[in-house]
């Protein structure tokens, strides 16, 4: 029986069945974690200027059980003033980092997060992830799903490391 509650936020055009939340599920589920994995359709033309009220309204209903992890993937950041605003701990997979809402939200935060991106993603700063967090992983070479370039391999072993900070993450929180 999970004696804990992660709520899994997706992305635009990345939900919570595909690779890196299959991991990290799998990763939160080992270590006594009941998932809620939030399912939307992103309104066509939603932009980044509308984004952030969107994306808390169809997170806020999920927050009203006791809830002690978020996990979002890039569009699920914009969720970061809710973690804020209730001290729970994140983990952001491929996070906004290019847009100073999330920025300025993840700012804000005072319990811990993780933070998950590749050097060939435009909406990661490596900069701004280590100001912001001791808990980061970068994958060099990789884009915006963590996918990497060459053989299937280097991304699988990408998803690796992932579950691994993922493992060690909820072990600190």
């Amino acid at each position: 029986m999970a004696d804990r509650r992660a709520v899994l936020i997706p992305g635009r055009g990345y939900d919570t069945r595909a690779p890196l939340f299959a991991y990290a599920g799998e990763s939160l589920t080992r270590a006594g974690f009941e998932l809620h994995e939030i399912v939307w359709q992103v309104p066509a033309g939603l932009g980044h200027d509308r984004s952030g009220a969107w994306v808390v309204e169809q997170v806020l209903p999920a927050l009203a059980a006791p809830t002690d992890l978020l996990v979002g993937k890039s569009l699920g950041s914009f969720a970061a003033p809710l973690a804020a605003d209730r001290r729970l701990p994140a983990i952001w997979l491929t996070p906004l980092l290019h847009l100073p809402e999330v920025v300025t939200a993840l700012e804000r935060a005072t319990a811990p997060c993780l933070l998950v991106g590749g050097t060939a993603d435009p909406s990661w700063d490596s900069g701004v992830a280590r100001r912001l967090t001791p808990h980061v992983v970068e994958i060099p070479e990789a884009d915006h799903s963590l996918m990497l370039p060459g053989p299937l391999v280097r991304s699988a072993e990408a998803l690796g490391r992932v579950s691994t900070a993922v493992e060690e993450f909820v072990q600190i929180i």
